[in-house]
C-alpha cells in the first residue's frame, strides 16, 4: 500500500471532473475502488468530502488516500534526447517564471484516448534552470499552433491561471477561412454546449434558455481577402470555451480552412491548399506574476504561410493586439 499523498490541481485541470481526474494519474484505480474511498470520506478535497462528479479548481489540494499497490500513480515517461533538443528549440519566452512555447499543429497538450505522446508528458525536458517541473497554464487544440504557456513555478501557475480565469489575459489569434465574413469586424455572442460522446465530443450553438449552453464571446476582424473565396482574420475570444473560435466560425458561416470536424467539406479550398487547420494562436497579452506587462507573439506555421502566399496574403505590420486592446 502507498501512502497518504496530498497532490495539486494544475491549472490544465482547471474544471476537471474529480473521476476524470483519478482516472489520469491513478489509471489502474476501478471506478468501484473509487466510489468506496469517496463514500468514506477518504478522499478530500481542500480538507471537505468529495464526489465523483465534483469540479476541481487549479491550486486545489486533493488528499489521496493509501492506494493499491496495483493502482500506482501514472509513470513518468522517459523523454527522448531528440524529443527534449526539439521541445527546447520552440522555446520563443524564458525567464525565471514563464516559458512561451510556439506550439507545431500536431502536437497534443495533453493525453487522451489513443494519445500517448503528448506536452505533459514531456514536460521534464523543459525544467532547464528551473527547480520544478514546468505546469501548464491553459490549452490549445491538438492543431492549433501558437503561443502555450507555462508556468516554472507554482506560485506562477497559480497567477496565470486567475489571470485567464478571470478573462484578463488578451488572446489573438490568426485564421483563415471560407468565404468573407459581413461585417468585417463584429462580435460573435453565441453559447456553446458540449454534444456527442467521449471521443467524438464538440461543441455546438446552445438554443436560448438551454442551461447547457455556456456563454461565449469572440470578437473578429477580417485583415485581408481573396475576393470571396476566402479571408484572412484576427479572431479574439473572450471566453475560453472548448472549441470556441472553430464552433463560431463555422456558425456565422465562415468554417476555419481545414477544419473538417466543424466546417465538413466546406472546410476544404481546393487541392492547392493544405487541409491541415489554418488555425493559430498570434499573441498573448497578459499581467507577468511578477514583472509588469507579458507580452508573446510567435510566428505562423509553415502550411500557414504557405496559404497565406498563396492567397495573396501578407502579415500585417501593425500590432497584433491593436485590433482588441481597447474592446
Amino acid at each position: 500500500m502507498s501512502g497518504v499523498e496530498i497532490k495539486t490541481i494544475n491549472p490544465a485541470e482547471d474544471g476537471m471532473r474529480l473521476d476524470r481526474w483519478f482516472k489520469e494519474h491513478y489509471p489502474a484505480l476501478g471506478h468501484g475502488a473509487l466510489q468506496k474511498l469517496l463514500r468514506t470520506g477518504q478522499v478530500r478535497i481542500d480538507g471537505s468530502r468529495a464526489k465523483a462528479g465534483d469540479r476541481v479548481s487549479a491550486g486545489q489540494s486533493v488528499r489521496v488516500p493509501p492506494l493499491p499497490d496495483h493502482a500506482p500513480s501514472r509513470p513518468k515517461p522517459r523523454v527522448s534526447d531528440n524529443d527534449a533538443k526539439w521541445l527546447q528549440s520552440l522555446i520563443i519566452h524564458r525567464d525565471e517564471d514563464v516559458l512561451a512555447l510556439n506550439k507545431p499543429t500536431g502536437l497534443a497538450v495533453q493525453g487522451g484516448t489513443k494519445t500517448e505522446r503528448h506536452l505533459d508528458g514531456m514536460l521534464d525536458a523543459l525544467i532547464l534552470d528551473a527547480a520544478e517541473r514546468p505546469r501548464l497554464v491553459h490549452r490549445l487544440d491538438r492543431d492549433t499552433s501558437g503561443v502555450l504557456l507555462l508556468a516554472r513555478n507554482r506560485q506562477a501557475a497559480m497567477t496565470l491561471a486567475q489571470s485567464f480565469k478571470s478573462r484578463e489575459a488578451l488572446k489573438v489569434y490568426w485564421a483563415i477561412v471560407r468565404g468573407v465574413p459581413k461585417p468585417w469586424a463584429g462580435t460573435i455572442n453565441l453559447p456553446l454546449k458540449k454534444v456527442g460522446h467521449a471521443g467524438d465530443q464538440r461543441v455546438a450553438p446552445a438554443e436560448r434558455g438551454d442551461e447547457a449552453g455556456q456563454h461565449a464571446v469572440t470578437d473578429y476582424m477580417v485583415l485581408a481577402h481573396a475576393g470571396k473565396r476566402a479571408a484572412f482574420v484576427a479572431l479574439s475570444p473572450r471566453t475560453g470555451r472548448t472549441h470556441q473560435l472553430r464552433a463560431h466560425m463555422a456558425a456565422l458561416g465562415h468554417p476555419i480552412i481545414g477544419d473538417r470536424k466543424y466546417g465538413g467539406e466546406e472546410a476544404l479550398l481546393g487541392d492547392e491548399i493544405d487541409p491541415m487547420l489554418h488555425l493559430h494562436a498570434r499573441g498573448l497579452a497578459m499581467e507577468h506574476p511578477r514583472k509588469g506587462r507579458l507580452r508573446i507573439i510567435a510566428q505562423p506555421s509553415d502550411h500557414f504561410r504557405r496559404s497565406m502566399s498563396y492567397l495573396g496574403f501578407t502579415e500585417p505590420k501593425d500590432d497584433p493586439f491593436a485590433p482588441f486592446a481597447e474592446i
